[in-house]
This record gives C-alpha cells, structure tokens and sequence, in this order.
C-alpha cells in the first residue's frame, strides 16, 4: 500500500521540477507546454491521493475534468506552433513577442 506521504511528495517534487523548468528555460515554447502539463499531473496526483485518503470520488471526478482540459490545450497549443513556425521559421520565446494584426 502507497502512503500519503509518499503521493504528496511525488507530487511536490514534480511540480518543483516543472516550476524550475518554466523559469530556467524560456526559449523553447514546447518546453514550456511541456512543464505546464507536468505541474497538471503533479496537481491530479494531490486530487488523486486526497479522495483517496478520504474516500471520496469527488477528486477523481475532477482529474478526469483536468485530464480533458489539458488534452484540449495541448492539442490547440501545439497547432498554434505549428502555424506559428510555418510563418517565423522559430518557436523562441524571445522572437515571438511580436504579433501582426
């Protein structure tokens, strides 16, 4: 049997390791997507190790919710760099502050 505490510090230490992601690398915009998902999942694994504790459903119904989002965002994420390396030829942050409209 998995402990709460083992879960909680799972999830602390993903969510460290994804924070400390976004703030040292700002060029690459797949990265940065990519450290946002691994701050959701450290996040559904609090939800998770929580209505588990409680025995409560309330907090896997709510992951399932994130679980959506995140696809969706991910998705819509991604084509949006697609479209926008098609146009500028990079996905650096730096060169992307610009926007024609």
């Amino acid at each position: 049997m998995i402990s709460l505490n083992f879960v909680l510090m799972l999830a602390g230490i993903l969510f460290a390791l994804s924070v400390a992601g976004i703030f040292l690398n700002r060029k690459n915009v797949i990265l940065l997507l990519m450290c946002i998902e691994l701050m959701l999942l450290a996040v559904n694994f609090n939800f998770i190790a929580f209505a588990r504790q409680l025995g409560d459903l309330g907090g896997q119904v709510f992951v399932f919710f994130i679980l959506t989002v995140a696809a969706a965002e991910s998705a819509i994420g991604l084509a949006i760099l697609v479209v926008l390396f098609r146009e500028r030829k990079s996905i650096n942050v730096e060169q992307l502050d610009t926007m024609k409209g």
